[in-house]
């Protein structure tokens, strides 16, 4: 069978070498899974999660008690204050862009901590001088660099001591750059500054890609409040669609009101049957992470065995679920992309290539043959088309596809 799915025996032999190898790596994540997913099933049994709370609503939405007690969940697993958690958010990206607007004022600055933040952000910042970007709206735009892929402490000190700083964004995930992931570690460092100096900036954090990966959350060393998708890791590759943010209650409810209206907030905003959905999503969630880990583990080996550079290397500790490998070759790129496709259960006939995709400067290639449209917690790779062709592989609903789908990749190689 695997001859038939186009691997051959030297590469099954050199997958089983490696999976000896990182045996200690995927004992580690998943003792990490069970601390996590004890922290999820204590949020459901405290609050009384039954079948009543999968019903649906319509319309308005006035009075949803799962949607209501979902975003109770969410708030205790991620030990915050209040939790804002919609199908009504269109990604992850959206979320972000509510929470911007919501708590950002003409006039206001927002510093960028981490250099400059995922492409998707460059219209809603400004960057590109769009008539509905933060910028149009007369809010001020800064960043401060990472040195060595870590903050850099001694110029937001002395950023900050010039006053006239709103919010401070930090992007956790790497997004299309070579930079590492952020570690909680770094990020309370970071925080621990930013209060020596004031303590009255609000600290937003892009938790994509981050959720359930250690054992703590930036909300958890003194993040004023984070954001994620559902269709990432807090979705646990079931929820269809939508975002959370989670942190202290006068920022999620400034949000609400910007997601739905002024003096209307959290009360409406119909669950349209994603109640259930979005529970088993963050049910599953600690567990399909700690896959999609694994199987970030396992590729990381496997390329750098066979004499390419994977970032992280497969012993390394890691801040999110993203793997990257660097080609150096753009055609070697693309078929790595087009054999994550082929490796995948659906859409497994269909051949990415590189486009325009919306909200990106260069073309990109994406790979994401999932049950859910865009789905990066299933397993998918994407890559900007520009040197050194990087690919960003992340995902993986259990550790078996998510080897599969590795191999076939790596059989487009040769």
């Amino acid at each position: 069978m695997f001859k038939e799915f186009g691997i051959s025996d030297e590469l099954i032999s050199l997958s089983e070498e490696v999976k000896k190898e990182i045996e200690e790596e995927v004992r580690k994540v998943d003792e990490r899974a069970l601390k996590n997913s004890l922290r999820v099933l204590k949020a459901f049994q405290d609050n009384k999660i039954s079948d009543v709370h999968f019903n649906s609503t319509t319309g308005y939405g006035y009075g949803d008690i799962g949607r209501d007690t979902i975003e109770k969940v969410f708030a205790q697993v991620f030990r915050t204050e209040d939790a804002l958690v919609r199908n009504q958010f269109i990604s992850g990206t959206h979320a972000i862009t509510v929470a911007l607007f919501a708590n950002l004022r003409p006039g206001d600055t927002l510093l960028s901590i981490s250099g400059k933040p995922y492409d998707t952000l460059d219209s809603i910042i400004g960057f590109d001088d769009n008539k509905s970007s933060l910028k149009s709206y007369g809010i001020n735009y800064e960043q401060i660099d990472l040195v060595n892929d870590d903050f850099d402490i001694p110029k937001i000190k002395e950023r900050l001591s010039k006053k006239n700083v709103k919010m401070i964004e930090i992007q956790r995930s790497r997004g299309y750059s070579m930079r590492k992931s952020l570690t909680v570690d770094k990020i309370e460092k970071a925080i621990k500054a930013v209060r020596e100096v004031n303590d009255e900036v609000v600290i937003m954090v892009d938790n994509c890609y981050g959720e359930f990966v250690d054992d703590l959350e930036p909300v958890d060393v003194g993040a004023d409040f984070m954001v994620g998708s559902l269709i990432k890791n807090a979705g646990g590759g079931i929820a269809q669609n939508g975002a959370y943010i989670v942190g202290k209650k006068k920022y999620i409810e400034l949000a609400a009101e910007r997601l739905t209206a002024p003096g209307q907030g959290k009360e409406v905003g119909p669950s349209l049957g994603a109640n259930r959905s979005i529970l088993q999503g963050i049910y599953m969630a600690p567990s399909v992470v700690a896959n999609s880990l694994k199987t970030a583990i396992f590729a990381s080996r496997m390329l750098e065995k066979l004499g390419y550079n994977p970032v992280p290397k497969f012993n390394e500790k890691r801040s999110d679920i993203v793997q990257t490998i660097i080609f150096n070759d753009e055609e070697k790129l693309i078929k790595y992309v087009q054999g994550i496709q082929k490796g995948s259960a659906i859409d497994s006939d269909s051949l990415p290539m590189p486009w325009d995709m919306p909200g990106y400067t260069d073309k990109v290639i994406m790979a994401s043959g999932s049950f859910t449209q865009g789905s990066s917690i299933e397993l998918s790779c994407d890559a900007p088309i520009r040197p050194p062709y990087i690919a960003f592989m992340q995902g993986g609903l259990t550790y078996e596809y998510g080897i599969l789908g590795v191999l076939k990749a790596i059989s487009e190689l040769y």
